[in-house]
């Protein structure tokens, strides 16, 4: 068996089960999740009629490009989203199987495993474990780069010694941040594009949170930010530049593993070479409803509308016993509970014993480095319910931490 493959923690889930092992959940109360992301907004009906409509496309194998509708329709949606020029769906724009799996493979595509040193791929901290999982499994090692709450959580890449970016092939950056939802300024992606042309690094933007945003602007995507700073009339667009997007949770259907992936060119057409080989091919029925759901608007703003109303109830609420604020962007409140006098993992264990409520503890984000793991004794919870039952979650947070004092 391939070796590194013990290189990979447990997920932050299994961590989860096994913190909980042994502990039964006040029966009085019934369950309520705020551990996992995942979206509970009901699917769009015209979706699922997109899709069902689209069955006879089972019996065809699909291309791994995708189709040209479909590589038209994304690169349209990008163009009108970002403010962009003309993108040329043939060569900046690659249809896959949902964010998740293209992040892990593409670290697979863009390391060269062959240099004298050993590859390094930076991550923010606390991250996407899949970044981790991808960079060794591609037989690099993993460099963490903390989040600074006095940033707006973003990470400070200054702290980076020129010696480890002279190592670095692949950064992964994730705007809106999960769990932070913090989304990166054109200074941060002006810093970024000039460490990348710097070092000759790619960069892979994860921008699966970006339809989900709280104020009047939404958030910049890094392809926007590239062209805003002149980089997408240069001789090569887009340089070294990759973002990775999904409708997951813009469309409320994360069973369909549906997304893309857009940028530099040269990057994407080895990465396609990779994966026509790996069988990263989307199903016909898939990308005609996924044709449906990039080509419509209005259910992605009723969808953020939702939300909205969730963190306008939740949030002031869970601020009278926790420092926790609104976030930027994505479905995640990422608070800190050490006022509780408690660990992050004591707080979520003793929580769902006695009031049957899950999050999850910061720490399993997040890994110890540089003196520290920046997600201890903060906890994720996700607020993908309806908005009856986050108000529900949240007032029995708050009965919770009232008998701490």
């Amino acid at each position: 068996m391939n070796p590194l493959l013990d290189k990979l923690q447990p997920y932050p889930f299994e961590k989860l089960r096994q913190l909980f092992a042994g502990v039964t959940p006040n029966p009085a109360l019934r369950p309520i999740s705020l551990g996992i992301g995942e979206p509970k907004h009901p699917t769009p009906q015209f979706i699922r009629q997109a899709l069902a409509d689209n069955l006879s496309g089972l019996a065809n194998y699909p291309s791994t490009m995708g189709s040209e509708a479909l590589r038209g329709t994304i690169a349209n949606w990008l163009e009108r989203r970002y403010d962009l020029p003309a993108l040329d769906p043939a060569t900046q724009v690659l249809p896959v199987n949902g964010s998740r799996e293209a992040l892990f493979a593409f670290a697979q595509a863009v390391i060269d495993p062959s240099v004298a040193h050993t590859p390094l791929v930076v991550c923010p901290n606390p991250f996407y474990q899949i970044y981790e999982g991808a960079a060794y499994l591609a037989g690099a090692e993993p460099y963490f780069v903390n989040s600074d709450p006095a940033r707006n959580f973003a990470p400070d890449f200054d702290t980076v010694p020129d010696e480890v970016w002279k190592k670095v092939q692949l950064l992964y950056i994730c705007s809106p941040g999960n769990p932070t939802g913090a989304v990166l300024t054109l200074t941060d992606w002006e810093h970024l594009f000039a460490l990348s042309e710097r070092y000759d690094f790619v960069i892979a933007a994860d921008e699966c949170y970006s339809e989900i945003y709280h104020g009047d602007e939404p958030p910049l995507g890094a392809l926007q930010a590239a062209h805003t700073l002149g980089l997408s009339s240069v001789e090569r667009p887009y340089a070294r530049l990759v973002v990775f997007s999904s409708l997951s949770k813009r469309s409320n259907v994360p069973g369909m593993r549906s997304g893309f992936v857009a940028g530099d060119a040269e990057v994407l057409k080895k990465f396609l070479l990779y994966r026509t080989y790996h069988g990263g091919a989307m199903s016909p029925a898939v990308q005609a409803a996924s044709i449906a759901a990039w080509n419509d608007e209005a259910h992605v703003a009723d969808n953020r509308t939702q939300y909205r109303a969730k963190f306008t109830v939740v949030t002031p609420l869970l601020q009278t016993v926790l420092d926790v604020a609104l976030p930027d962007a994505g479905f995640y409140l990422w608070a800190d509970v050490s006022r509780t006098g408690l660990t992050d993992e004591e707080f979520a264990r003793r929580l769902y014993e006695q009031y049957n409520v899950t999050v999850l503890p910061g720490s399993y984000l997040a890994r110890d480095a540089h003196g520290s793991n920046p997600g201890r004794n903060r906890i994720r919870m996700a607020l993908v319910a309806e908005t009856a039952e986050g108000l529900e979650a949240a007032q029995r947070i708050v009965q919770f931490c009232n008998t701490l004092t």
